[in-house]
């Protein structure tokens, strides 16, 4: 008899997944999914684009309403505001000029610009620019938009020969590089005296030459020169013809030569070289131009040490050529110069502010510019300061933005602080309880404040920097019309991390369709790169990256573990020469402690994906811990961090090369793939080397390994665009949904 009750429950649970195994992903849910970002129209009062006009205290901004979209001009000193134009009067005069049908809620000027003297806006619509008086609307355009040039690539090599030739401040010199030397002219004879004689093609004087304030002194970089090093990539259906075009990008990997500049100074007045002792500072990633003192006394350079565990401030004596380390910077694991440098130099008083996380949080330090001695801690405590804004030299004041000081709240919602250069003073300008977007005047004396969360329609408002108090409310966002539609707000969630400690905070993200009574597969998005933390913080109604997928019946969350920025220093180190840790301890706490909250969330089906350092952590999730994430679509990953760019991989993963570069390889890895995995790849990336993804590809398929595979002809560095979307949907509906998606073709 229990016997046939079990074959009797056992045959029922099969019927039941079998109906829900059977139940089709339409195409109408993918064009629901689609279309759920049009939710963002029923945003109304939302502060959209906000620009100060030069260095008053006027500016303008543009909201959308239901009547579309209206220009206002407010003037912080007179506490007013007004219409900058009328806009239907603006859109039937283009529509006039332009042959358009454009409707007042679709007005949507770039690059606005206000001339408060000649009473004019001028404007790009249409591929033109346009210039509309404000005394009597008359509109006129004035000239059709250039095709803008090519931006260089940001890796690119730096052509240290290509400056023109500087003139001295006097006027009295010029000074020029001739056969990778330094020389200089005089204005009045035009006589040429020859500075330097040791240069050569290899070992060069940079043509970026830098004068002293009172015109006696030069100084500049000499420089070794280093090995080029490019990646290839072919472009398999160009535009402009049939056949291929082979590309290639200057591109420096970990391990590669650098380039090796060492501080040059010159007296120009007797015609000699002052020698510099620079063997302290070869071993370099970088070292920067100089930088004269504005009495000339000095000039000084920032030494930042190949490995980032070294960057110095060093000041060089003018007459005598002694070198002074004013700032000592030094971790035993990674010094965050690209993400948390600042110096800010106080001339008059002999002083510099400097940021440092050498007491475990990012602080603000007043230092002896001079001496090297410290004066003063400036910020203290266990929160982060996030931006300086401004520095007050006259009151010695400085504003800055910070997370993490206000107890019980997000540590890492952004406020803005003002605090003497003594420490004392710390008033918080920004008390609201929400993420704050700032926009300062030129003269700081006011700020324009957005302030939301995810959960939060975001309110502006113009405050005084005095004492952080409100102005004028400019704008509170209405979300009635999106409340209405059945909009579900992210959900902020916290979990402790793998100390049983540490909070870790994301956002659950769930379909408009959402019924608690289901169970849903769960899909993380990812991006643990350390340069920064990621999680949404302020309001965005409908992101298309997790709306459109949870739409067809996923959880879609969001996290930052340990190993990204922005808390303190022992919680940012966890990613030192491990990167394929990426925070999955935290992450998999984190959702485990959300499925034991709410039931309807299933640890059994979880799926990842991400771009760029999320494509990595994506597949490093799937060999790592597979027996948490099942399905995984990776988009243009750095799988090997020896592939990808040199500056962003040895800041975390360390110099020299050492072993832990293959320890957390998905190549090297590869063999411990369990499941389902896609893998898209743009075939022009010039950001991450595509070869990356096809040596991931080559060594699966060695493993005798099944994966999905897209390559997006003619694409740079991307999360996939529409196909890729639609590639990575069809792979969870198939893979966690255990639904066939619907035939695309048809």
């Amino acid at each position: 008899m229990i016997k046939q009750i079990s074959s009797i429950l056992l045959f029922a649970f099969a019927s039941l997944w079998a109906s829900e195994a059977n139940a089709q992903v339409t195409q109408a849910d993918y064009e629901r999914a689609d279309s759920i970002v049009k939710l963002n129209d029923l945003v109304y009062h939302q502060v959209k684009q906000l620009r100060w006009v030069d260095s008053s205290s006027s500016f303008w901004y543009n909201t959308k309403t239901k009547s579309g979209l209206q220009y206002f001009l407010v003037d912080a000193e007179k506490a007013s505001r007004k219409s900058l134009f009328e806009t239907e009067k603006l859109v039937q005069q283009l529509n006039e000029k332009t042959g358009k049908a454009l409707k007042a809620d679709q007005l949507d000027l770039s690059r606005l610009e206000l001339d408060p003297k000649a009473k004019q806006i001028h404007f790009v619509f249409d591929k033109a620019y346009w210039t509309l008086s404000l005394k009597n609307e008359a509109l006129n355009k004035d000239s059709v938009v250039a095709e803008p040039k090519p931006e260089q690539h940001w890796a690119n090599k730096f052509d240290e020969l290509g400056n023109d030739p500087v003139s001295s401040p006097d006027g009295a010199w010029t000074a020029y590089i001739k056969n990778y030397n330094v020389f200089v002219k005089d204005a009045k004879t035009q006589a040429e005296t020859q500075l330097s004689f040791d240069g050569s093609a290899g070992d060069f004087y940079s043509s970026y030459l830098s004068w002293s304030p009172d015109s006696k002194k030069l100084a500049v970089n000499r420089v070794r020169d280093n090995a080029d090093h490019y990646i290839y990539f072919v472009e398999s259906s160009p535009a402009s013809q049939l056949q291929p075009i082979l590309h290639k990008q200057y591109y420096l990997k970990p391990g590669d030569a650098l380039p090796i500049k060492r501080p040059a100074l010159f007296d120009v007045e007797s015609k000699t070289q002052i020698p510099l002792d620079t063997e302290a500072f070869e071993n370099q990633y970088d070292l920067t131009y100089p930088e004269w003192r504005k009495n000339s006394s000095a000039f000084t350079f920032e030494f930042n040490q190949r490995g980032h565990q070294v960057y110095q401030v060093v000041k060089v004596d003018a007459a005598t050529g002694k070198m002074t380390v004013i700032v000592d910077e030094r971790s035993k694991t990674f010094i965050d110069y690209s993400g948390k440098r600042y110096r800010h130099d106080l001339e008059e008083t002999g002083e510099l502010i400097w940021a440092s996380e050498r007491d475990g949080w990012n602080h603000l330090y007043l230092v002896d510019a001079n001496t090297g001695v410290l004066k003063k801690q400036i910020t203290k405590g266990e929160w982060v300061v996030r931006k300086v804004v401004h520095v007050d030299a006259e009151k010695r004041q400085i504003l800055f933005e910070a997370s993490g000081k206000n107890e019980g709240e997000d540590p890492y919602l952004i406020h803005c602080y003002r605090v003497n250069f003594d420490g004392s003073g710390l008033q918080d300008l920004t008390p609201e309880k929400q993420n704050h977007d700032l926009s300062f005047s030129a003269d700081f004396n006011y700020f324009v404040d957005t302030y939301s969360t995810v959960e939060t329609a975001p309110t502006t408002v113009l405050k005084k920097t005095s004492d952080g108090s409100v102005i004028l409310e400019l704008e509170k966002a209405d979300i009635t019309g999106l409340l209405a539609k059945g909009w579900v707000a992210p959900e902020p969630f916290v979990a402790k991390a793998r100390d049983g400690k540490t909070d870790i905070w994301g956002n659950i993200y769930r379909p408009v369709n959402f019924d608690p009574t289901k169970t849903y597969p769960i899909v993380e998005y990812i991006y643990a790169g350390p340069q920064d933390s990621f999680t949404q913080k302020s309001f965005y109604a409908v992101s298309s990256r997790f709306a459109g997928l949870a739409e067809l019946g996923f959880i879609v969350v969001q996290m930052d573990g340990m190993g990204t920025s922005n808390r303190g220093k022992a919680f940012h180190d966890v990613c030192w020469k491990n990167l394929k840790d990426a925070g999955f301890p935290d992450r998999i706490l984190w959702m485990k402690a959300a499925a034991e909250r709410y039931s309807y969330m299933d640890t059994t089906r979880v799926g990842i994906f991400g771009g760029s350092a999320g494509g990595q952590n994506t597949l490093t999730g799937l060999l790592f811990h597979p027996e948490f994430y099942k399905a995984g679509s990776s988009s243009c990953g750095c799988h090997d961090n020896r592939m990808d760019k040199m500056w962003w991989n040895e800041q975390w993963m360390g110099y020299p090369i050492g072993p832990q570069y293959a320890e957390c390889s998905n190549v090297e890895n590869a063999y411990r793939l369990k499941g389902d995995l896609l893998l898209i790849v743009g075939e022009v990336d010039d950001n991450v080397d595509p070869a990356s993804t096809m040596q991931v590809v080559n060594a699966l398929i060695k493993a005798k390994k099944n994966f999905d595979l897209v390559v997006l002809p003619g694409t740079n560095h991307t999360l996939g665009g529409e196909f890729g979307e639609m590639k990575r949907r069809d792979f969870f509906v198939r893979t966690l949904l255990k639904q066939e998606p619907p035939k695309h073709n048809n």
